[in-house]
């Protein structure tokens, strides 16, 4: 009974976690088109949107980070046999790029803050999807628990990607041609 529990909370932060990396980059496109705009639109937006992403960052993503990890290291202490296949260290790969990820999301969270803008609103597009790639390998091997088939997952994972790269090269066609 105790394993449901925590597996079931263990999921639950996963998802908030994964929400939180979803959005984040999504106010950061708000914020970096801010600063394209007059003033005091862009003041205005721009001290909101800080607002938004100080909140969403620090309440709400990195807390989820850490109980999502700490109710998995729970799991794996109920269960250290799934430390001895495959597949749970192929994971264990993906949750540690999900952590680089979500360091490199802080420091861009960290310049945008402090108003300094290296990213363009369409390059913070493509870096949300890194998220989503991990999320969709995480699954896949939770689900078919193989470390064999994570071959077979990667490249459809790169088949996803590059539809997604195309879906966004659309999408942004579409986009300049509504804004004319």
């Amino acid at each position: 009974m105790e394993y449901n529990y925590i597996k079931s909370l263990h999921l639950i932060f996963v998802i908030t976690w994964f929400a939180g990396l979803f959005y984040i980059p999504r106010l950061f496109v708000y914020q970096i088109e801010a600063h394209a705009k007059p003033e005091p639109e862009k003041s205005i937006l721009l001290q909101q949107l800080k607002i938004m992403t100080s909140r969403l960052w620090y309440i709400i993503t990195w807390p989820s980070a850490v109980l999502a990890t700490l109710f998995a290291v729970w799991l794996l202490i109920l269960v250290p046999g799934w430390l001895q296949e495959p597949w749970m260290h192929v994971k264990l790969g993906f949750v540690a790029l999900l952590f680089i990820y979500q360091i490199k999301t802080q420091f861009i969270q960290k310049e945008l803050q402090n108003d300094v803008v290296k990213w363009t609103s369409n390059g913070m597009r493509i870096y949300n999807e890194g998220a989503i790639l991990i999320l969709f390998a995480v699954v896949f091997l939770v689900i078919l628990k193989s470390a064999i088939n994570w071959v077979y997952g990667l490249v459809g994972l790169v088949v996803f990607a590059v539809i997604l790269m195309l879906l966004f090269k659309l999408y942004k066609r579409v986009r300049e041609r509504s804004e004319k």
